[in-house]
């Protein structure tokens, strides 16, 4: 990785490709996936395997945390990488509360349009329109939400956590690693949650257990890969990697296909079952694993394919990953209501899910364009600063932001 140095002693940071390349490839995996009896959402990763998208989401935004913000830290910054991290937290929780505002109304419109209370009921939203009053400031403190609204509260408060996270790494790497693993073995033995709403509830992504894979994921883009590549990338690992893929592909095609789950052995089903998303279960972890040693290896950072047109709306989606997420919501609940009111033929299902990841797409595009509009801005002066900068002096003001991606 080329790095150039800054007069802040820092290093720009080279954009990994293969990066936004994965999180448009899970935009596009979530928005079909939450489209019920969507015959395209057989091509999402939930159908062959333990893991799926939210898995490689959480370890991409762990590993961009450890990656950007840890060589702030280590230059003495940590209050920046704080005010960064907070803010960023803060615009996720801002999104999390207009995405809950808006997709309820979507709901409670087509309810009223269709005469239909089917949607208000499956998407979880039939208290909030009985009393949202009551429920309205359960939402504030991300004790209720939707279907489909689970994940961003997991990510605020993985984000909101990670200042903490990057200092400690920053310092004890392992160790912070190894007291992540605690928590989640804690977690897991003691049932450690956070209660959500109604009572009695708690949330669905466990943030104690899914911790684990975003501080993994920072442990690695603060270097802790590449000081075991040669490990991971060894024949015998990648064997074993394949091995498991390959076995977790036969236990996910026997709930697909009842005949094949008589060859299972009882014992078996005993020990793997149930493979817990909420609290993320170890066959989940390591197929994710599995997958990321095969990919680490096969798709280099170089590889030539980042570059292709194929690759180009899908690393638009990924660099815009908030927003997309957002915008996915509504096209799954839209996509949904439009099969079930009209027709749920085939064609009609590959339309509904085309146009949802064409409009994602053109959505992408017109927020890339939109970065390379100039910012325009007025410096405003204290009252004692009565001669302005020069051009000269502004310009470290306005170029310095080398570590400015998104987490």
């Amino acid at each position: 990785m080329a790095h150039q140095q800054n007069p802040a002693g820092l290093h720009r940071i080279e954009r990994d490709l293969r990066l936004d390349l994965f999180r448009g490839i899970g935009l596009w995996m979530i928005f079909l996936d939450h489209i019920p009896h969507d015959v395209v959402a057989w091509l999402t990763l939930r159908n062959y395997g333990f893991s799926d998208a939210a898995e490689f989401f959480v370890f991409i935004s762990g590993y961009l945390v450890g990656f950007i913000y840890a060589p702030i830290v280590r230059a003495g910054l940590f209050l920046a990488a704080t005010k960064r991290l907070i803010r960023r937290a803060l615009q996720m929780y801002v999104a999390h509360i207009m995405l809950f505002l808006l997709f309820t109304a979507q709901i409670a419109r087509t309810v009223r349009r269709f005469d239909n209370p089917m949607y208000e009921n499956e998407f979880n939203v039939f208290n909030f329109l009985q009393h949202p009053d009551v429920l309205i400031g359960q939402a504030m403190t991300l004790r209720y939400k939707p279907v489909n609204l689970d994940v961003l509260p997991l990510f605020i408060t993985l984000i909101a956590a990670s200042p903490l996270i990057v200092w400690c790494l920053v310092r004890r790497p392992n160790l912070t690693l190894a007291g992540s693993a605690v928590l989640y073995v804690l977690s897991r033995w003691f049932d450690w949650n956070i209660a959500s709403y109604p009572p009695g509830t708690t949330w669905y992504f466990n943030p104690f257990c899914w911790q684990l894979m975003f501080v993994f994921g920072a442990w690695c883009g603060n270097g802790g890969f590449a000081k075991i590549s040669s490990f991971v990338w060894s024949r015998a690992v990648l064997s074993i990697a394949v091995a498991w893929l390959a076995f977790a592909f036969l236990i996910v095609m026997t709930w697909h296909i009842p005949a094949l789950a008589a060859l299972v052995p009882k014992w078996m089903i005993k020990m793997i079952y149930p493979i817990d998303k909420t609290d993320l279960d170890m066959l989940r972890f390591t197929h994710f694993l599995a997958l990321a040693a095969l990919v680490s290896r096969f798709v280099p950072r170089n590889w030539a394919e980042l570059k292709s047109n194929w690759a180009y709306p899908l690393m638009m989606c990924g660099r815009h990953s908030l927003p997309i997420f957002c915008m996915g919501v509504f096209l799954s609940f839209s996509a949904h209501w439009i099969l079930m009111q009209y027709t749920r033929g085939l064609w009609e299902q590959l339309a509904v899910s085309g146009a949802g990841i064409l409009i994602m797409v053109a959505v992408a595009w017109v927020l890339d364009r939109a970065q390379d509009v100039p910012d325009l801005f007025v410096e405003v002066l204290d009252s004692e600063d009565t001669a302005p900068a020069t051009a000269t002096e502004r310009a470290p003001a306005s170029s310095a932001q080398p570590l400015g991606a998104s987490g």
